[in-house]
């Protein structure tokens, strides 16, 4: 009698440890029933898949070095009434440490792209991975910090992840030839 009432109880345990197992692993489906939505570490979307090129309104790439030959680089893709932007600045400060200030600025600018090349823009972050924001700055590192701001974002789902580093340097690639 005690092992039957044993199995129930393991039985019971075993099922409710599967259930928790599948919503962290990424078996919960999105309200849209698309497929999973969750992961292990929590919300996730694709650009091109859950984000359309039509809800971009900003994207941001910052890298910085505030060490030895310090330095700052950012580009902006960016949405501003019915046009396609693109801002990029250059901060320099060569034999000397940081952090970069305006006064260090060697390159900026401002330009309207073309719908070929936010097409272009596009391309380079398809497939990447949008999360929560992780505004901790305990890791110390260069960055880069990469935020896409999107319609849907409840201004917390921004931070961005390329797909692979072949994305991101088609991505830089791309920027540098913008500048």
């Amino acid at each position: 009698m005690r092992l039957k009432a044993f199995g129930k109880r393991a039985l019971f345990f075993s099922i409710v440890m599967a259930m928790q197992l599948m919503t962290l692993s990424g078996c919960a489906f999105s309200s849209n029933g698309e497929g999973p939505s969750m992961n292990l570490f929590g919300n996730k979307k694709i650009v091109g898949k859950d984000i359309t090129s039509e809800d971009i309104k900003d994207f941001y790439y910052t890298k910085e070095n505030i060490n030895f030959d310090a330095f700052y680089q950012r580009y902006r893709f960016f949405v501003e009434g019915e046009k396609y932007m693109f801002f990029h600045e250059t901060r320099d400060r060569k034999g000397r440490y940081g952090p970069c200030t305006e006064e260090d600025t060697t390159k900026s600018g401002t330009i309207e792209l073309s719908e070929e090349q936010w097409k272009a823009f596009f391309e380079t972050i398809s497939n990447g991975t949008v999360t929560a924001r992780d505004d901790s700055a305990d890791s110390g590192s260069s960055g880069p910090w990469m935020f896409l701001y999107w319609k849907g974002d409840k201004s917390k789902y921004q931070q961005f992840s390329f797909e692979s580093n072949g994305k991101e340097k088609a991505f830089i690639d791309l920027c540098l030839s913008l500048e």
